[in-house]
């Protein structure tokens, strides 16, 4: 069963919606008229009950069942990247250098798809909060909401989410118990020594050498202070210094991402940078300012919840709950800190790359998405 039959009939009013969405990115906690077209349809749906204005942009509307019972979250992010889109579709970007290019358009399609089904059948006990959430891609909007009590305001008991997946089988589910997103740290740091002329080394104290020598030696952390079994990514991403050939700089800087999924991996990281910058930039003769901030959390789906969702998911389409974890980064880790849920992959098929250019998000896809998280309430909650 791809998806519920009165699901799938609103397939048009879906890709409409998306492409609509597509046409009209908006980026970070700025998404005001994102935000009011998600607000008009859900109120054309008869959802009378929607909180506005939660981390600026951010919405939570409120789905009544048939019978007491608890509250279901259901999260999609709703932002979009600053990249130039370059893919000539007629629902391409209107808005320069912003563009739905990781797939929000389609997931705020699906949960839209999801309410306008729950408002018309109401085939479960309790309640829904949908929340449709700002800044997932910068500013850790997610983590905003729940800073603002959304989960004991809603009295939210599980959440879930979706992210689509170029490249993985069109409509299948892919999750895991356990980390199944990495955490991000980044680490800056700036190093000062002593400028002059190229020709004269001696009478210079040489950042580039220092920091040559500290991008070198972080790559130990990986090679030699970390377990066999830890996962571990540090990647320096960036290194700025100089303004001549002939001329050695003053200062210099790089920075760095970080990615774990164990909180202990992640401060034995954050320790042995500050050793290995601090060492270096003694042995150099120079100094070293160091900004090591800690970023999202991984994203650790409860058990319980994920075997639930992927039987769930398994209904709808082809599912597995032994995914492998990848190094990416999503704020919906903050919400599973505050409550049980599970975070899952659907596959779109083959296409560009989240992040890309050329990315489109598959339409065929939203209606299964959106019949998964039907069903999940209707199974979660279900009528007596």
């Amino acid at each position: 069963m791809p998806a519920l039959n009165r699901i799938a009939d609103y397939a048009e009013d879906m890709k409409a919606w998306r492409r609509h969405l597509h046409q009209h990115p908006e980026t970070r906690f700025d998404c005001q008229e994102t935000a009011a077209f998600i607000a008009r349809r859900l109120r054309d749906f008869g959802i009378t009950e929607i909180h506005e204005g939660i981390a600026r942009t951010g919405l939570v509307a409120i789905i009544e069942g048939q019978g007491n019972g608890p509250t279901i979250g259901l999260r999609a992010d709703i932002d979009a990247l600053p990249i130039t889109e370059e893919t000539d579709l007629p629902h391409a970007s209107t808005v320069p250098g912003k563009m739905h290019a990781c797939g929000h358009d389609g997931h705020t399609t699906m949960l839209l798809g999801a309410a306008r089904y729950l408002a018309e059948t109401r085939n479960f006990a309790g309640r829904v909060a949908l929340i449709f959430q700002p800044a997932e891609e910068w500013g850790g909007g997610a983590g905003v909401m729940v800073e603002e009590g959304i989960m004991e305001r809603f009295a939210i008991t599980q959440v879930y989410a979706l992210h689509n997946a170029p490249g993985m089988d069109e409509g299948r589910f892919e999750t895991r118990t356990g980390p199944i997103m990495a955490a991000v740290d980044t680490l800056t740091v700036t190093v000062t020594g002593r400028g002059g002329h190229g020709a004269h080394p001696e009478e210079t104290v040489d950042p580039v050498a220092a920091i040559v020598q500290m991008v070198s030696a972080l790559q130990t952390i990986v090679s030699r202070n970390r377990r066999g079994t830890d996962a571990l990514v540090i990647s320096v991403t960036q290194i700025h210094t100089g303004s001549a050939d002939n001329i050695i700089p003053e200062t210099g800087w790089f920075c760095a991402t970080v990615r774990t999924y164990d909180r202990s991996v992640q401060d034995m990281v954050e320790t042995r940078c500050h050793q290995i910058v601090q060492g270096v930039a003694a042995a150099m003769g120079c100094t070293a300012e160091i900004a090591y901030e800690r970023g999202y959390p991984a994203t650790v789906n409860h058990e319980r919840e994920t075997a639930f969702a992927t039987r769930v998911a398994a209904e709808v389409g082809r599912a597995t709950g032994e995914c492998d974890p990848v190094m990416g980064a999503e704020d919906f880790a903050f919400m599973l800190e505050r409550r049980p849920g599970a975070y899952l992959f659907l596959g779109q098929g083959d296409s560009a790359g989240l992040h890309h250019p050329r990315y489109d998000f598959n339409d065929a896809i939203a209606p299964i998405g959106a019949s998964f998280f039907a069903r999940l309430v209707e199974h979660a909650q279900p009528r007596v």
